[in-house]
C-alpha cells in the first residue's frame, strides 16, 4: 500500500508540473556546446518559453512526454517513498532502545533513492526525448522521432483515459469510500443509519479513526477500473449510435 499510495501521489502532482518539465528540458538543451551569443535563443526565460511552445507547437505540447513521466514518477517515487515508509513502519529507522536514528534514516533514504533512480532512468530518457521534440523553428538539441502510438489509434484514447483517471481517483476516492460505507451501514427500525449521520460525518470518522490513508482504501482497484470503463463506455456508445443511424435510415 505504501508503494501504491506514494506512486499515485507523485503521478497526481506530475500532471500539473509536467509543463514545467517540458520548459526546463528545452531551456537546458538550448545552446548545447555553443558559446554564448553564437546561437539563436528561442526561449529567453521560463515565461517566454511557455508562450513560445504554446504558440508554435500548440498547447498540447506543454504536456509532451506525460505518459513516460507518469510511469517514471510512479516507479521512482513509489519505490523511493514506499521503501522509506516501509522501513519506518518496520522500525528499521530506530535503535534497539526505540530512539530515532538520523544515520539509519539517511542510509534508508539514500538506498531508496538509488533504487528508484536506477529503475526509473530508462523511462526518464524516453521522457526527455519526447519533451525535446519541437517544430523546426524552435527545435533545440537532437530531435528523436519517437512515436508512442500511431495516429488515430484506440490506444491513444485508452492512455488518455488512464492518465486522467489519476486525477479523478485522487479527488473522488474519499467520497467513494464514504458513500460505500453509508450504503452498507446497519440501520435501525426506521431506516436511519447507526454509524454515520452523513457523508461529511463518514469522512471525518474515517480520517480520525483510520488516518488519512483510510479514506483512500481501494484506490488501486478504482484506478484500474476507471480507465478501461471510461474508454469502453465511450467506444460502445459510439458504436451503438453508428449502428442506430445506419439501420434507421
Amino acid at each position: 500500500m505504501e508503494f501504491l499510495m506514494s506512486g499515485l501521489a507523485a503521478c497526481g502532482a506530475c500532471v500539473f508540473t509536467n509543463p514545467l518539465e517540458v520548459v526546463k528540458t528545452r531551456m537546458q538543451l538550448q545552446g548545447e556546446l555553443k558559446a554564448p551569443g553564437t546561437y539563436q535563443r528561442h526561449y529567453r526565460n521560463v515565461f517566454h518559453a511557455f508562450f513560445t511552445i504554446g504558440k508554435v507547437d500548440g498547447l498540447a505540447a506543454l504536456q509532451k512526454g506525460l505518459a513516460p513521466a507518469l510511469l517514471y514518477q510512479f516507479l521512482m517515487n513509489g519505490i523511493r517513498l514506499g521503501t522509506y515508509g516501509l522501513a519506518e513502519a518496520r522500525g528499521y529507522l530506530c535503535t534497539d532502545e526505540g530512539v530515532h536514528s538520523p544515520i539509519r534514516s539517511a542510509a534508508a533514504g539514500a538506498l531508496a533513492g538509488v533504487m528508484g533512480a536506477y529503475l526509473g532512468s530508462p523511462i526518464y530518457m524516453v521522457k526527455t526525448h519526447l519533451q525535446a521534440q519541437a517544430k523546426a523553428e524552435i527545435a533545440v538539441g537532437h530531435q528523436y522521432k519517437h512515436q508512442i502510438f500511431p495516429p488515430q489509434s484506440w490506444k491513444v484514447a485508452l492512455a488518455a483515459a488512464m492518465v486522467s483517471g489519476i486525477a479523478i481517483v485522487l479527488a473522488m476516492t474519499p467520497f467513494d469510500v464514504a458513500s460505500t460505507r453509508l450504503y452498507n451501514q446497519p440501520t435501525d427500525a426506521h431506516g436511519k443509519g447507526l454509524m454515520y449521520r452523513g457523508i461529511l460525518d463518514a469522512l471525518l470518522q474515517t480520517a480520525r479513526t483510520e488516518g488519512f490513508f483510510g479514506m483512500y482504501k481501494g484506490i488501486g482497484a478504482s484506478y484500474f477500473r476507471l480507465g478501461p470503463h471510461t474508454i469502453l463506455s465511450l467506444f460502445f456508445w459510439d458504436q451503438l449510435r453508428s449502428f442506430y443511424s445506419t439501420y434507421t435510415k
